[in-house]
């Protein structure tokens, strides 16, 4: 039970005739990394065939120069990620791909379908076989066998049949479309290069390939993307319910969403948190990389000077080899390193996110007073975690959120060994964020969701394994390998 969280994925989509698609979105999918490390897939299509290309670990790992030779076409889509439905396995990578109407169609999604497994059954009814276990299959097969005669027709159905969150980048051989769901629940924008167009989940991807951004795609919406232009289409009635957390913690500090850099407005955070909570104290530190632009506003708004008092290994995870024992119980210590010569002796306020599971911040907070700190103060810019995400947020189920299982916040500080502890409240969040309330989910730590959700979901519920399915075993084959009994 990892304290670090994970989102779902990141999504990249390009379309331009004169450029080396696939380099693009190679490198658009390297500045999204942080949305997902598990995985990553590129697809290429010209106006005859799409090309896929899948693999697990970090988007570096699983592509080299031949590999993006192999990846031709004027036309890409690429997707980053972290397992939310479905297990980590190359058989869950994307983009997937399926047939489609004498076509093929590749897809990537961000987010995370509440009525999934609904979905999947009636399909199967249908006659559709799934070939892995995500939600983004569903997604993608609805799609396919979605009635209507036009993509403004099929969409308006898929969004009327889907529930939860998707942003997602889509690709035949003849267009590239990028669509988000009714709620907008995660990031998706529009740019241009050279002459041609690209999407992305945030905006930083097109700092880096040299886009430039036009737009975000609205709630509800599909951009369409072919050689005579882009066309755009409202498939369904918006409701907006952003995830407030992008601000806090997923986002990249230098992407912007709805006008706001992610910069500035987490050092208003910090401010604000300084402000609802102040303390005496020497130093300020954050705890790397998410908290440390509200360390600053925090240090900045109570005049206490602002010290980077631990360093962060920022490569732990990213590797396949698990550590031996020894290595294991060092736990905290092999993502942050403290800087004792800075913390003897002080008085410390240590600005972070948020507490999820309460499992690394006490160990945050021993190393710190082994490394001498004389006191520690806890101040966290997101209000007390109560209730789990259904939409793509590994907060995990709700009685492994600290919050939810403890009575109050004294409690919990003691179970962290803090000497205070200090949560921003859901209107200094609002405030420091910038934006009316009504445009956020706010559920987990209110507990009123957007939509409806069920009392919990399995992660590998829609697996071969959790149907009572083996999944060695070919069902579409006429005759399966399997007993038949005496």
């Amino acid at each position: 039970m990892s304290e670090t969280l994970r989102e779902s994925c990141g999504v990249f989509g390009v379309c331009s005739p004169d450029e080396d698609v696939a380099r693009i979105a190679f490198y658009g999918l390297y500045a999204l990394q942080h949305r997902g490390q598990e995985s990553a897939g590129i697809a290429s299509a010209n106006d005859r065939r799409l090309y896929v290309k899948t693999g697990m670990g970090l988007v570096s790992q699983v592509f080299d120069e031949d590999d993006l030779s192999m990846l031709p076409g004027h036309m890409a889509i690429g997707h980053t990620r972290y397992s939310t439905t479905g297990s980590s396995g190359e058989e869950n990578a994307q983009p997937c791909q399926i047939e489609i109407a004498n076509d093929m169609l590749a897809l990537g999604h961000n987010g995370n379908l509440v009525n999934a497994s609904v979905v999947k059954a009636d399909l199967e009814e249908q006659g559709v076989e799934f070939g892995s276990g995500t939600d983004s299959e569903v997604i993608a097969q609805t799609l396919a066998t979605a009635p209507g005669t036009t993509w403004q027709e099929r969409w308006a159905e898929v969004m009327r049949r889907l529930v939860g969150s998707y942003s997602l980048v889509v690709m035949t051989t003849k267009e590239l479309m990028a669509a988000r769901d009714p709620m907008g629940n995660r990031p998706l924008c529009l740019g241009t290069i050279d002459g041609g167009w690209v999407v992305a989940s945030e905006t930083c991807a097109f700092d880096h390939i040299g886009a430039t951004f036009v737009r975000e795609i609205e709630p509800g919406e599909v951009v369409r993307i072919t050689a005579e232009g882009v066309e755009s289409f409202q498939a369904a009635e918006p409701k907006s319910a952003f995830c407030i957390f992008e601000y806090v913690y997923f986002a990249r500090p230098d992407s912007v969403i709805d006008g706001k850099l992610i910069y500035p407005v987490r050092m208003a955070l910090g401010a604000e948190l300084a402000r609802e909570h102040p303390i005496d104290a020497d130093i300020v530190i954050g705890v790397p990389d998410s908290a440390t632009a509200a360390a600053v506003g925090y240090a900045q708004e109570s005049g206490i000077p602002f010290v980077e008092g631990l360093v962060k290994n920022r490569y732990v995870g990213r590797t396949f080899i698990q550590p031996d024992q020894r290595i294991r119980e060092m736990g905290v210590h092999l993502k942050f390193n403290p800087l004792p010569e800075l913390l003897e002796g002080k008085r410390i306020i240590v600005v972070d996110d948020s507490i999820v599971r309460g499992t690394t911040t006490p160990r945050v907070v021993a190393m710190l007073r082994k490394a001498g700190a004389k006191e520690v103060h806890m101040r966290i810019t997101y209000p007390p975690i109560i209730s789990p995400c259904f939409f793509g947020v590994d907060f995990g189920t709700k009685w492994e959120l600290i919050a939810g299982r403890m009575d109050s916040v004294e409690d919990i500080k003691e179970h962290i060994g803090a000497d205070s502890l200090g949560y921003l409240s859901a209107e200094g969040l609002i405030d420091a964020v910038g934006l009316p309330k009504e445009k956020f989910c706010l559920a987990c730590f209110t507990g009123e969701y957007p939509v409806p959700v069920p009392m919990q979901m399995d992660k590998l519920a829609l697996e071969p394994a959790a149907r009572g399915l083996r999944p060695d075993v070919d069902y579409a084959d006429p005759l399966p390998l399997i007993s038949r009994g005496p």
